[in-house]
């Protein structure tokens, strides 16, 4: 009887302590596949796996809000969203006005074009249009080394990357710049081809609010306790391969 009544006791104190727990609310870009993305009705990815494994450890609820890239960064700044994780680089602008956690994963830009086209990496010369999504990475360096310097003509923005990857293959532009891990997964299941990286060595990190040391702190420490844990591999296992 006494082992019956300590179980339900420690049962209910598991259940009152995750009733108590903090819920934050997590900004992502949910059309970045494999990093968040949805699937049945689902936000999932290797970002939202990411947090989720960092909630557990340090003890905090998530709550996954999906919006357009460009807006995470005021949402973070209103208020409206806590932490921000989308395949976010840590760039010197962004620091200026957000801070980052440890970095969790390095990429590059990869230059795609329609499966079976005659396109090489000349497509980012001239008067090609190159769709990349508004405030990415891939929109910064195509501005400021192709569009600045006279080099390339057209850019084309979109609010999100399906809809640059749908403008490729209807032949509404000439190619379209985005990070290395995304495009090969679009080179995977969509008709397109990768012609060219960009080496930007990017660094991806989570973003929470310029000054919230706590939070950060803790995103900090609950990310060092997956790596070490062997959780942070076993995501790169179940979405890039092994």
């Amino acid at each position: 009887m006494k082992k019956i009544v300590l179980v339900m006791l420690v049962f209910l104190f598991a259940l009152v302590g995750f009733a108590f727990s903090k819920t934050y609310i997590v900004g992502t870009s949910a059309d970045f596949p494999p990093f968040e993305y949805v699937q049945n009705g689902q936000y999932v990815g290797f970002d939202v796996d990411l947090i989720q494994a960092i909630g557990k450890v340090e003890g905090f609820q998530v709550q996954i809000r999906d919006m357009s890239f460009d807006s995470l960064i005021p949402a973070l700044k209103s208020g409206i969203i806590d932490i921000a994780i989308a395949g976010m680089t840590i760039t010197p602008d962004r620091l200026q006005v957000v801070d980052f956690s440890d970095p969790y994963w390095s990429a590059d830009q990869d230059v795609i074009v329609k499966k079976d086209s005659n396109y090489n990496l000349t497509v980012l010369f001239g008067n090609n249009k190159i769709g990349v999504q508004t405030g990415t990475t891939g929109d910064l360096w195509v501005s400021d080394n192709l569009i600045k310097t006279g080099i390339l003509k057209n850019i084309v923005r979109y609010e999100s990357f399906i809809y640059a990857l749908q403008a490729l293959i209807n032949g509404e532009v000439n190619a379209v710049v985005l990070d290395s891990p995304v495009a090969q997964r679009f080179a995977q299941t969509q008709p397109v081809s990768i012609v060219g990286v960009i080496i930007t060595n990017e660094n991806y990190g989570i973003a929470v609010n310029k000054g919230n040391k706590t939070l950060l702190d803790m995103i900090n420490d609950g990310l060092a306790k997956v790596k070490a844990s062997g959780q942070l591999s076993q995501l790169v296992d179940k979405y890039f391969g092994k």
